[in-house]
């Protein structure tokens, strides 16, 4: 962290790699492509191509959407080719993290009743992020010491072992994408389909685009923060695919009312609350992102919400204050005090989680001011993202407030909302004005003197016009 503290862990005179650039931009920048063909319709035969090509399979299912969508698809095809009935009954994997809606176990009670699933009720502890509180960063659903406050019962068709999963103690327990090793061990390959759409964040859209056969088959890897347990249990077997990559949230519930398909009765209840479907969610919402949600649970369902407000450390404070200043959500941000450059600011939130949290966000700090560095001589402002990294110092004190332990944020989607141009204007205004306040280099923690023409930075097929 005291790399970066100083901004002078950027040698005068780096190089910019310009190749690192363009590809970089050309992933940001990739087009919807008509494929001539629905989507319901490539689902399929992406399903059946990774149910061919693989010795085994499995489905992780959520009991959300598009876990739902995911599993239809594959019985669908499973069903209906003679040459794919080796995989019935296919097997569903479905991790219960314990505070979920009731409405959620009733599904899967349904959907694991059918003839052609063979279903494994999982209730492990495994790992899970609490963002609620700094001094308690991370929760486990059925862990045995907590048994007095779980906010449901054990279900009766719960899987409480796995050989090979660590219970004690508690900081050995896997998370859930590092528990694949163990439900799936060598020598057959192994294919877990999986429900991640390219429209729900920027983040899911690039884990399509790279290291991909065919843009929605990847080789499976450990999970940031645990690799040694991790690697343990990885044997290079497996693989996620991701069949409904393409689909928006319309095509899943069209597929869902086209079909017949059952589903979760919850998105019913939030439907009627006023949740918008972009907003719906059915899973935990301790962690960084879905904090801002916490209060749908509350509302929506007032049995489980029992049980969640006294389950995690910081669950009351963060249903009062999660889209606040306090968690780093919403609008408003702490404003920075006089005297104290960003750098120092947004170390002073670093340095308020716990030592292992720290040395993560930490580190990703760090990568975001070398990748910003890698591509641009150009300082980091305050507020205005850059228009080619998407970086500022507001992004990197939200990260420092909230982190980002599951590496889920990335700066370039500040870039989304807008046009190049509109980012150059604004980002030369910022500057300009910084300029002419007497903002210096150390302020910004940018190791080389600040440009004398901040109009002249701009592209010239992207030239703004001076002022805002």
């Amino acid at each position: 962290m005291a790399d970066w503290l100083s901004g002078g862990w950027l040698p005068e005179g780096t190089p910019i790699d310009a190749e690192h650039v363009r590809g970089y931009t050309a992933k940001l920048t990739l087009p919807r492509v008509a494929a001539g063909s629905d989507v319901y319709t490539l689902a399929c035969e992406r399903t059946a191509y990774v149910l061919e090509h693989h010795d085994r399979a499995l489905v992780a299912f959520s009991g959300g959407k598009d876990s739902t969508a995911v599993l239809n698809v594959a019985l669908e095809v499973a069903n209906r080719d003679p040459r794919l009935h080796r995989h019935l009954p296919l097997r569903v994997v479905f991790f219960d993290e314990e505070a979920i809606p009731r409405e959620t176990e009733e599904y899967v009670r349904r959907v694991f009743a059918r003839p052609d699933v063979a279903g494994e009720w999982m209730c492990l502890p495994v790992q899970h992020r609490n963002a609620c509180s700094r001094r308690s960063p991370y929760w486990w659903p059925w862990a045995p010491e907590d048994e007095a406050k779980w906010c449901r019962p054990l279900p009766a068709e719960a899987i409480t072992s796995l050989p090979g999963f660590p219970v004690w103690p508690a900081e050995d327990r896997l998370t859930i994408p590092n528990v694949n090793g163990l439900l799936a061990p060598p020598p057959h390959t192994t294919v877990t389909l999986m429900g991640i759409r390219a429209q729900e964040s920027r983040i899911r859209a690039l884990a399509v685009r790279r290291r991909a056969v065919d843009n929605y088959i990847v080789r499976h890897s450990h999970s940031h923060g645990r690799d040694r347990q991790a690697a343990a249990v990885d044997h290079g077997n497996l693989w996620k695919a991701y069949p409904i990559y393409d689909w928006r949230t319309e095509d899943v519930w069209a597929a869902a009312r086209i079909h017949g398909w059952d589903y979760n009765r919850a998105y019913d209840l939030m439907e009627m609350a006023g949740v918008t479907p972009a907003m719906q969610r059915c899973s935990p919402a301790f962690g960084e992102e879905p904090l801002q949600k916490l209060h749908v649970y509350a509302q929506c369902f007032p049995d489980v919400w029992a049980g969640m407000s006294e389950r995690v450390p910081g669950v009351g404070a963060a249903a009062r204050y999660a889209r606040t200043e306090l968690y780093g959500l919403g609008a408003k941000k702490p404003d920075k005090p006089a005297g104290m450059t960003w750098p120092q600011f947004v170390a002073r939130y670093v340095a308020l989680h716990g030592p292992k949290e720290r040395r993560v966000i930490a580190h990703r700090v760090t990568e975001a001011l070398i990748r910003h560095y890698r591509m641009t001589t150009d300082p980091i402002l305050p507020r205005s993202p850059h228009p080619v990294t998407g970086l500022n110092w507001k992004y990197l004190l939200v990260l420092a407030m909230r982190g980002d332990l599951k590496h889920r944020r990335q700066e370039v989607k500040q870039l989304m909302d807008g046009d190049a141009p509109s980012y150059w204007r604004k980002y030369t205004a910022e500057l300009a004005q910084a300029l002419t306040d007497g903002v210096t280099p150390a302020e910004l923690g940018h190791p080389r003197p600040l440009p004398a023409d901040p109009y002249a930075l701009a592209p010239a097929d992207q030239t703004p016009q001076e002022g805002p």
